[in-house]
């Protein structure tokens, strides 16, 4: 029934007031308000009969439909219920509101004669709107109209009456807005927006506003574009109209048609395909749809589309195979995810999905299933998925893992990737195994791939563990020639390195390039290179770099001078390491373990047993234990000089740590053995030398090779 029944049906008014029917109406309400009516001037009527709405607008500006007798017959029940919902609403806050404003009027009238007040002024306003009256309800709250001459309401009754009809319109346009805003807050498209921002880290209460400010600016399009429709729809309505009237058809005029002056004034309409020009795009070409898929088709690479919902007896198998445990037996996941696959029919997302929960909550059995997952066909395997892997299994280390996952990327006749060849060369450095270090270095390179930083540091390096530091300063030559700025920790690695092996030359080409590299020499880079000649048998150069390290404005510690010592014991120039051993000492020096250890060497080797003794009770009282190599210095000594005792005991705590012992150690050891008489002891370190992994050398093999010895038989 519409609302336009309701004003025939007067009774039936009575629903939205409490009152019976039959109450008094007295028709001293008309004029007994607080302001009796006055002559109303021209203006304030004229004002106030702009404010009338009619039943059209009422119903576009509280969102419904507007009822049309020119809408086609099929619509008119739909829209009539709209407009009876929206009257009724109406007219339900205006009774609220309006009998709060009689009541302060009427303090004394009684509840009857209040609800009688009401229901008069609500025949009123219905009977108006039927009517066509009330033009432009809103913003005419001040205005003043007394529409008849009949007189039965004061100005000021209807003044209140359209204050009230505008707060009543205001509050339905809000409660409007608001349910549509929270449908718009949950559209798709607001949610990628909200989605979007919180992964570049948008949080709190910017995001909830941004969030709102979205959902308004859809909800705005939204209502833009549904008055286009609308717009359409009535004119499609007055065309039919004119069609079924047999009114004039206008053919060659435009549908905004008017008449100023007897004259016909509009718009011609336009005829063919309507042509879009951008810039001088013709963009109503055929071609633009196909570039419109191609857009579409990237914008589902940018935005992937969502896992699947798991429900039912999938989500069970899915946390069967979150909690599952090795002791279960390969078999049984393989079940699991067998069912899982047949329930859900998953694709590449859905796999995805479930490894990174795996990822999260069982990392052990993330790596089997992720393997597992490479054979399936709905997974769409790629290069970059064993890459992945490969690069997970290289940074925990697993070498035989990630081993097996390169040999079936190989099987498929693929080579690893430039960020999986990176962590494998990271993965065989740190292993030393330098020869697959350099085919992952290789594969890099026929890559394309530019070595970084990090790539030639961990090279270095390992040619540096391999005692390869050859190798290693060639790649930092190929560093500065790429202008990339090599650290202070790659040189002195090298420095370190040519330094151990006695190797004077390449420890200079490293000084000088560390000079050029604007690093400044410091003492621990001066003491490796006085080590490099004190090593290479040079202590002519030794001595130069060790006044050039005091010039430097460094002074001499303990490990310097006994490095110093060490080249000229290797030529044995006892005089100029006693001068520059009292030239310290006047300069406040205190020697230490390190230089008291080369000096028992020394002794030792010169077979002078009581200057060694002396040198090691020093060493006791600075309250350290001496050096390992110092008892292979005393084992030595003993031996040589047939002190049996002191020999077998030295020669005991050496074999307890025959582990340490380097190839030259053994050599001494078994020739000082066999110069002292002590054959079977000589002959026992041999065969420990052997089981040792080391060789003899050939002017061993000829002292052991004695009339009075058979030959043994080496490896």
């Amino acid at each position: 029934m519409s609302w336009r029944t309701l004003i025939s049906r007067r009774k039936n008014l009575t629903r939205f007031l409490p009152f019976s029917q039959n109450a008094p109406i007295h028709s001293s309400i008309f004029h007994p308000l607080p302001f009796p009516p006055s002559t109303a001037t021209t203006t304030t009527s004229r004002n106030f009969h702009s404010s009338r709405v009619t039943t059209t607008q009422l119903g576009s500006q509280l969102g419904s439909k507007p009822s049309n007798s020119l809408v086609h017959s099929s619509s008119i029940a739909d829209e009539e219920q709209d407009a009876d919902g929206t009257m009724n609403e109406f007219l339900s806050r205006f009774v609220w509101m309006m009998r709060k404003k009689v009541r302060e009027s009427y303090p004394d009238s009684d509840k009857g004669t209040v609800d009688a007040m009401l229901l008069v002024i609500v025949d009123r306003v219905v009977s108006e709107l039927e009517k066509g009256g009330f033009d432009g309800v809103v913003g005419a709250a001040t205005a003043a109209f007394r529409p008849g001459d009949d007189g039965d309401f004061s100005e000021d009754l209807w003044r209140t009456m359209w204050e009230v009809s505008n707060v009543v319109i205001e509050g339905m346009n809000k409660e409007r807005k608001k349910e549509k805003m929270k449908g718009f807050l949950q559209c798709d498209e607001v949610k990628q927006m909200c989605r979007f921002a919180g992964e570049v880290g948008i949080r709190g209460d910017l995001l909830r506003e941004m969030r709102f400010k979205w959902a308004r600016e859809k909800m705005e399009e939204h209502e833009f574009y549904e008055g286009l429709e609308r717009m359409r729809k009535e004119a499609e309505a007055e065309d039919n109209e004119e069609d079924e009237q047999g009114g004039t058809e206008h053919e060659d005029v435009g549908v905004g048609v008017a008449e100023e002056g007897g004259k016909v004034v509009g718009l011609p309409k336009r005829k063919g395909k309507i042509k879009y020009k951008i810039y001088g795009l013709d963009l109503s070409d055929q071609k633009w749809a196909s570039v419109a898929d191609r857009i579409h088709e990237a914008g589902e690479v940018m935005w992937p589309k969502e896992a699947k919902p798991i429900t039912g007896r999938c989500k069970i198998v899915t946390e069967q195979i979150l909690k599952f445990k090795e002791e279960e037996g390969s078999d049984e996941l393989l079940r699991l995810l067998a069912e899982w696959v047949e329930l859900l029919q998953p694709s590449r997302v859905d796999w995805k999905s479930l490894l990174d929960r795996l990822k999260q909550q069982n990392l052990p059995l993330y790596y089997k299933v992720a393997e597992i997952v490479l054979t399936e066909d709905s997974f769409q395997t790629n290069i970059s998925d064993y890459c992945r892997l490969i690069d997970a299994y290289a940074k925990e280390n697993r070498f035989e893992d990630a081993e097996r996952m390169v040999k079936k990327l190989n099987e498929k006749g693929m080579l690893p990737d430039a960020s999986a060849a990176t962590e494998l060369l990271h993965m065989y450095c740190k292993a030393g195994n330098l020869e697959r270090a350099k085919e992952a270095f290789e594969i890099l390179k026929g890559q394309g791939f530019q070595p970084n930083i990090k790539v030639y540091t961990a090279m270095i390096m390992a040619h540096v563990n391999a005692n390869d530091p050859a190798k290693g300063e060639h790649l930092l030559r190929e560093m500065e020639m790429k202008d990339i700025k090599p650290t202070k920790e790659i040189y002195m690695a090298l420095l370190r390195t040519f330094s151990k092996r006695g190797e004077a030359n390449g420890a200079e080409g490293i000084s000088t390039m560390l000079q050029f590299a604007g690093f400044q020499h410091t003492k621990e880079s001066c003491t490796l290179l006085v080590e490099a000649h004190a090593n290479a048998g040079n202590p002519d150069s030794a001595r130069k770099n060790f006044d050039n390290m005091v010039q430097f404005g460094h002074k001499p510690d303990d490990r310097c001078t006994a490095s110093m010592i060490v080249a000229y014991e290797n030529k044995n120039l006892l005089d100029e390491a006693l001068e520059l051993l009292l030239n310290l000492e006047n300069d406040g020096f205190e020697p230490g373990v390190a230089t008291y250890s080369v000096l028992v060497d020394w002794m030792g080797r010169l077979l002078l047993v009581d200057e060694a003794e002396q040198l090691l009770s020093k060493i006791a009282q600075l309250g350290e234990a001496p050096p390992f190599k110092v008892q292979v210095s005393l084992c030595d000594m003993y031996a040589r000089a047939g002190i049996e005792k002191k020999a077998l005991q030295a020669l005991g705590v050496v074999e307890a740590r025959k582990d340490e012992l380097e190839h030259a150690d053994f050599e001494r050891i078994i020739q000082s053995l066999l110069a002292g008489g002590f054959e079977q002891d000589a002959w026992r370190m041999c065969g420990i030398m052997e089981a040792q992994g080391f060789t003899p050398s050939e002017s061993l093999r000829m002292a052991l090779l004695k009339p009075s010895h058979k030959l043994p038989k080496f490896r």
